[in-house]
């Protein structure tokens, strides 16, 4: 009896999760599998969907291409920044709002707002911000006697335009994390630590900040995982193009142009599979260091 009850509760839990696999193995695995499969064609019929020949001739090309070597650039140097800033400035907020401050329910639904509007509605938004004759950022380093800024036309200063973006668009998401794990830590070892001496910085440093490290690991995941994808905020804030000069070309938009626009099918193909062993090895390191340094309780 026990084993029939047993098979039939594991029929049931098949039969349950059935349709989300099959989901999952169509959207999510099989274009995973025929990307990598892809990426080795180097002679390839689309219409007939045949293949002549493969080969490792799509990775050789990207590695000698030098808009990828730019766009491999361009994506490093948007992560190490966009990540740090993004996650510490999330976590100041997050603490501050956590406090005992008046408007806090105001405030904790301004920051989140930016997390669930449209990205090109945020662009174009900030592309007007950033607009060299009328926009509001420029009036301002007028009004106090600077010298106007061509954000989205200057190579030089198209990057951190973009930057400051994506750090104001992301930390809506992040501050909602933060504040969920910050209200799920005991207030009795803040009260401990209080009652010994410690002043607020040493409270965070020493009670808040390791209790907060799940939390904390988890939004690094989650940040490194959206700045290496990058994209809509580029398509968006420089009007379909890559920034001035290939200023923001990214490894993701390099990958939309040999796909739709260049038709290049197993190269985009060779530089997806690039861009997945470089968030995965990113994500093992992560993984690495949240073992030693992560405290779960």
């Amino acid at each position: 009896m026990n084993n029939n009850r047993n098979l039939k509760s594991f029929v049931k839990g098949i039969m349950y999760i059935a349709p989300a696999f099959v989901l999952l193995l169509i959207f999510n695995i099989y274009p995973i599998i025929k990307s990598f499969d892809m990426s080795f064609y180097t002679r390839y019929n689309y219409y007939k969907d045949i293949v002549y020949a493969r080969g490792l001739d799509n990775f050789y090309y990207i590695f000698s291409d030098k808009e990828f070597l730019i766009a491999m650039k361009n994506t490093f140097i948007y992560v190490l920044y966009v990540m740090p800033i993004s996650i510490i400035l999330s976590l100041i907020i997050a603490i501050l709002l956590n406090s005992n401050i008046k408007f806090r329910g105001f405030f904790r639904t301004v920051y989140f707002i930016p997390f669930i509007t449209s990205t090109v509605a945020i662009s174009m938004v900030w592309r007007w911000m950033y607009h060299a004759d009328h926009g509001i950022l420029n009036y301002l380093l007028q009004v106090i006697g600077l010298s106007p800024v061509k954000w989205l036309s200057d190579p030089k200063w198209a990057m951190p335009s973009l930057i400051i973006l994506s750090v104001w668009k992301s930390l809506g998401y992040n501050i909602v994390i933060f504040l969920a794990g910050l209200q799920n830590i005991d207030e009795q070892y803040n009260l401990a630590a209080k009652l010994d001496g410690a002043n607020k910085l040493e409270r965070i440093k020493n009670i808040t900040v390791p209790l907060l490290s799940p939390t904390i690991f988890f939004v690094c995941i989650m940040t490194l995982i959206s700045s290496f994808k990058v994209f809509g905020e580029i398509f968006a804030l420089f009007d379909k193009q890559p920034g001035p000069l290939n200023s923001c070309l990214t490894m993701v938009y390099y990958i939309y142009n040999k796909f739709y626009n260049q038709y290049q099918y197993g190269i985009a193909s060779a530089a997806v599979f690039v861009l997945f062993i470089i968030i995965s090895l990113f994500n093992f390191i992560q993984f690495y260091i949240g073992k030693k340094k992560v405290e779960y309780h």
